[in-house]
């Protein structure tokens, strides 16, 4: 089981609140969880002694509460070392390498990230990805250390307090200098990918072009949403698929996968208020296709 202790004294106008309410209200746990931790012995605690969520707070007293994850987690440890960008004790944001899944599957013994964040802080330690990547994508990947955290981080994510940008090679170039693709997004048919169409789900990605050159493009691209593969579908909607994108384009030879990259992403941290910012530098396989640079 993973620790971590959230502390809270009680105001004045504390008096009287029941321990369930604080804690939804003031530290921000969502009701599902104040539920788990109800039936966690010692997961609350007033003043050091076990407390119930149904307990009256009194002003001064010293609510502490216990978000640690249960469970440790379900990864072994393995693969590369982790390139880390930013962490503190609740949130990990990592450069992720390409052709590594978040997840995969344990029978294949692929390499994961969560296998990677497992060898960097340890079993006890569960992996919550919030904003998670594709396999072939690289960049800037954020992380829970909790499953308390990871719920606060969805709240935000898809709006300003969480905005992320990519860089993405396509070939071909948009038809304008910079816009957005306001198209929706549904799965196509059984198969693992997916389509724009009438009935998906709302899609908004913006982007700008950087450079062109030997009849390829550099994008800075922006969703606002988070559908799946939705850059990669918006691109090739446009007319000009990722680079080496086999499912919504064509394979490369100047790529082995989506030519696309994480940059860079600024987060409200939930918890403290501040402005997390990190990014990523483009890797090798994309840089080298545009040595000269761009604006």
């Amino acid at each position: 089981m993973s620790s971590r202790t959230l502390s809270f004294t009680v105001p004045p106008e504390g008096e009287g609140k029941r321990a369930r309410a604080v804690m939804q209200s003031r530290l921000g746990l969502s009701a599902g969880l104040v539920t788990r931790l109800k039936h966690r012995p010692g997961s609350v605690r007033v003043n050091g002694v076990p407390a119930r969520t149904i307990d009256l707070l009194h002003a001064g007293d010293r609510l502490e509460v216990d978000v640690g994850d249960a469970g440790e987690s379900a990864f072994a440890p393995g693969g590369a070392a982790l390139d880390v960008l930013w962490e503190d004790g609740d949130i990990i944001i990592l450069n992720k390498p390409a052709g590594v899944a978040v997840h995969g599957r344990s029978d294949r013994r692929e390499p994961t990230v969560g296998a990677m964040v497992a060898a960097y802080l340890g079993t006890a330690a569960p992996f919550h990805p919030v904003n998670r990547l594709d396999r072939g994508t690289t960049g800037v990947m954020c992380a829970a250390k909790t499953g308390w955290m990871h719920d606060r981080l969805r709240r935000i994510l898809h709006t300003d307090a969480f905005r992320r940008n990519y860089l993405a090679i396509c070939v071909g170039a948009p038809p304008e200098r910079a816009g957005a693709v306001d198209l929706p997004i549904a799965r196509f048919g059984e198969e693992k990918r997916f389509c724009v169409s009438p009935d998906g789900a709302p899609s908004l990605t913006r982007y700008e072009l950087l450079a062109a050159s030997g009849g390829l493009s550099l994008l800075r691209c922006r969703p606002e949403t988070g559908r799946t593969h939705q850059i990669r579908v918006h691109m090739s909607a446009l007319g000009c698929p990722l680079l080496g994108d086999r499912l919504y384009g064509r394979p490369s030879g100047l790529i082995g996968r989506p030519a696309l990259h994480s940059a860079s992403l600024e987060l409200l941290h939930p918890l403290t208020g501040e402005r997390v910012r990190a990014a990523a530098p483009l890797p090798g396989d994309m840089a080298a296709l545009f040595p000269d640079g761009w604006e």
